[in-house]
């Protein structure tokens, strides 16, 4: 009998660490999340977690802290045996702005949590998820951002640059691990409907900006989350190092 496969998902309380979080528990994944501040909708995501008949594991977690990204890895590991999947999401943004306006706190907090943290949890990834050649693989999925290629101009350059740096690591981590059976690739969402856009002062924004699409519409988290699921799971084997867009052609 086949091991139930598990996964941590960072930032899973809300917008696409949500969805991907219960997508997994739905296609039979046990789950370890971590929120930063809302501890209700994270309870509320484990509960549903084991509503579907899966293991879960929750921990309140600052990903620009070591100790505490190693302390969601031990937990799950204790909880699970052993990971196979991580999804490095947690991430934020700031109120829109110029660059020219930005603080200098602003912006380290940016920088700490979207590539800082990416960084530590990626490299925790790195120290557990080695398998032999005769295994199925494992896996890390970064979340980039179509703003990587856009900019963010007038309102979060910050941001996109700190997601620049998630499409970078991307290239490198996934040559890095090859050899140790470790698939690492990036998923890049464009317009997407989540609580994000509130983070920078325009709770509208996908909707405003939705006529720019070509497909005509924002897409959802759940979207996203199918695609996260695919690049974790086994049917994506043979794909690493690959930035995969879900921009409705943006």
């Amino acid at each position: 009998m086949s091991r139930t496969k598990s996964m941590i998902v960072t930032g899973g309380s809300r917008g696409i660490g949500r969805a991907v979080a219960l997508l997994a528990a739905e296609r039979g994944w046990d789950v370890a999340i971590s929120w930063r501040n809302d501890a209700e909708a994270g309870q509320e995501v484990l509960e549903r977690i084991r509503a579907a008949g899966r293991r879960a594991v929750g921990l309140q977690v600052d990903v620009a802290r070591e100790a505490e990204v190693i302390a969601l890895f031990d937990a799950a590991e204790a909880a699970f045996g052993r990971i196979d999947s991580v999804v490095v999401n947690a991430g934020m943004l700031s109120q829109a702005m110029p660059l020219a306006e930005m603080s200098l706190d602003r912006i380290q907090r940016v920088m700490d949590v979207n590539v800082t943290g990416a960084l530590l949890t990626a490299r925790e990834a790195a120290r557990r998820l080695k398998r032999s050649k005769d295994e199925a693989s494992s896996s890390i999925v970064l979340l980039s951002s179509a703003a990587a290629k856009l900019g963010g101009p007038g309102e979060y350059v910050d941001y996109a640059a700190s997601k620049g740096a998630i499409d970078s690591l991307n290239i490198g981590l996934a040559k890095e691990l090859a050899p140790q059976n470790i698939r690492v690739n990036a998923v890049r969402p464009g317009l997407i409907e989540t609580e994000i856009h509130a983070s920078g002062g325009n709770p509208d924004r996908a909707r405003i900006l939705a006529p720019g699409v070509p497909m005509g519409r924002p897409g959802s988290a759940e979207e996203v989350a199918e695609a996260i699921l695919w690049l974790a799971s086994e049917q994506a084997s043979y794909v690493t190092g690959t930035n995969l867009e879900v921009t409705g052609g943006r």
